[in-house]
């Protein structure tokens, strides 16, 4: 397996973003994707099907303790953090962090910790800081990080609170967001 992965996190106005980068993903990847994205706690039908459709990569929500496999998206379930440890997905109910759970700094820190200079992370529109610690951790591990372009957002708190902690290594629109992700999954193939 490969050592390389990408981690996205995003609130409001990301799931459409979303939908258009799996939907441009190459078929065949070797690395794995996760995906946190704040939801509703009671929707836990709908998300991740909604994706599938966009998409001819295999999309799960895990189950906890679950071996992690390239060429797979793994979204984190609704009201469960996810973290990566070990080659493994854990979830955990704890305490929410910024109001939410699952958190994007739990699976983007995580992922820091696993992946080092190995990892792609990327924040999109969102309504509150959640995610600007990890992705100062990816930054800090050697990872490369990105951050939506503010006026291409729906709601631009979550990219500017990354940049304004000096974490963003790039800000970029989402034509721009999707040709990096394309070329640092040709760099695994």
């Amino acid at each position: 397996m490969n050592n390389k992965a990408i981690v996205i996190g995003g609130s409001a106005g990301s799931f459409k973003i979303v939908m258009q980068i799996i939907s441009l993903l190459p078929k065949d990847f070797n690395i794995p994707i996760f995906i946190c994205l704040h939801r509703l706690r009671s929707a836990r039908k709908g998300f991740t099907e909604t994706l599938k459709v966009k998409s001819s990569i295999k999309i799960v929500e895990p189950n906890d303790n679950e071996i992690i496999e390239p060429n797979k998206i793994y979204v984190a379930p609704a009201n469960y953090h996810m973290y990566i440890i070990d080659g493994k997905i854990r979830l955990s109910v704890e305490e929410e962090i910024n109001h939410s759970r699952p958190s994007i700094d739990v699976t983007f820190y995580s992922a820091a910790e696993y992946y080092k200079e190995n990892l792609l992370g990327i924040i999109l529109s969102g309504a509150n800081n959640d995610g600007a610690n990890g992705f100062l951790k990816i930054k800090e591990n050697g990872g490369k990080t990105i951050a939506q372009l503010p006026s291409d957002c729906e709601i631009s708190v979550m990219p500017l609170s990354c940049i304004e902690n000096k974490s963003a290594d790039k800000i970029l629109t989402i034509n721009d967001i999707i040709k990096n992700i394309i070329i640092f999954i040709s760099l695994n193939i």
